[in-house]
């Protein structure tokens, strides 16, 4: 018997998570100059990282011979959610408290359950642990609450739920929400990835960290990755009772956070000016691309995100020749939707550049 045979039949069934191409990727396969492509795959902030952050990563470089020291950080999110220290779990982005959460309550012959076109981590963080994936139908592309309540089983143990959702970018409204937590069974652990909150209109938003006092099955995850750009320094964070932050913390790997991200995220955090930034530049590229592809006659699903998700006649031939002109998009084929393609919202520049490749590619 081989080595690849005698591993775990589960661990050989998970198909890797594929992310966007890389610009440097690009440039080598096209043979494009690096300053002449335009990602809009990954959903990064378009403005880079915020400036505050920036000085504070050259700041930690001075530590970086040194272990790292996580207590600043959870400081500065202990005051901004109002919860103590004790319920704050840090992980190499959100992914890795997403996982966290999986391997201490999955294992073989349990369940999760997460909504078709959810995020691609939730069915591999399930399968990585042994345990059953369970899709449900979605609703508009979005989680249809009453469907996932009716497929809880008695050995579901989580129930992943993204709002906004990504690649999507369907949003549940919070009282909605709120009534589909309440009625999932004590035992069940509700996990609610609120990767791109911030970029929620003011109307629209609501600091889900209230329900937790009342709701000990809740856990809260949120990502440094989005709005405040710091993508290439992993880091985000779960939110959760005591007790489930304990467990979480008992199989977090030691120093899991580096001392530069750490520094950036504590720092981000007060960069108010840089997120309101960020936000307008986001709502107005929004209507930017939104009103192009209107104009080019392609359907898209209303995002509450930082990008859109927008059908074409044959995406597989649209993203070769967006590549070509040195545009990429994100193909979402491998969530079930082979005919759409998910464009990250940039600069206005970066905008017109997609929509005119796209123009050429149709």
């Amino acid at each position: 018997m081989s080595l690849h045979e005698q591993s775990l039949p589960y661990i050989r069934a998970v198909s890797p998570y594929q992310p966007g191409k890389p610009i440097t990727q690009l440039a080598r396969e096209m043979g494009l100059a690096v300053d002449q492509i335009v990602k809009l795959a990954s959903n990064e902030n378009p403005l880079g990282m915020s400036p505050k952050a920036r000085a504070a990563a050259v700041e930690a470089m001075a530590s970086l011979a040194r272990y790292p020291d996580d207590f600043a950080l959870k400081q500065a999110l202990s005051e901004r959610t109002g919860l103590g220290m004790e319920r704050i779990v840090l992980g190499n982005g959100s992914n890795d408290v997403l996982d966290l959460i999986a391997r201490v309550f999955l294992a073989p012959g349990r369940s999760a359950i997460f909504a078709q076109y959810a995020f691609a981590v939730y069915p591999l963080a399930t399968l990585t642990t042994g345990a059953e994936g369970i899709a449900v139908a979605a609703r508009d592309f979005g989680h249809d609450l009453q469907a996932m309540r009716a497929a809880i089983r008695p050995d579901t143990r989580l129930i992943w739920i993204a709002n906004p959702n990504n690649p999507t970018g369907t949003f549940l409204p919070y009282p909605q929400l709120r009534l589909f937590v309440e009625s999932v069974p004590a035992d069940v652990v509700v996990v609610l990835d609120e990767a791109y909150n911030e970029y929620l209109p003011p109307a629209e938003r609501f600091e889900t960290t209230a329900w937790l006092a009342e709701m000990p099955n809740l856990v809260i995850t949120r990502t440094f990755s989005k709005i405040y750009g710091l993508a290439g320094l992993r880091i985000g964070y779960a939110l959760a009772s005591a007790d489930i932050a304990d467990l979480m913390n008992r199989v977090r790997q030691p120093f899991n956070c580096n001392n530069l991200a750490l520094a950036a995220a504590a720092a981000a955090l007060d960069d108010h000016q840089f997120v309101a930034a960020s936000y307008a530049l986001n709502r107005a590229g929004m209507e930017q691309i939104v009103g192009g592809l209107k104009r080019l006659g392609c359907t898209h699903i209303p995002s509450h995100g930082n990008f859109v998700t927008f059908r074409v006649i044959d995406a597989s031939l649209v993203n070769p020749s967006l590549l070509k002109q040195g545009v990429i998009v994100r193909p979402i084929a491998a969530y079930g939707m082979p005919d759409w393609l998910r464009v990250t919202i940039g600069t206005e520049t970066e905008n017109q550049r997609f929509l005119a490749a796209l123009e050429a590619s149709l």
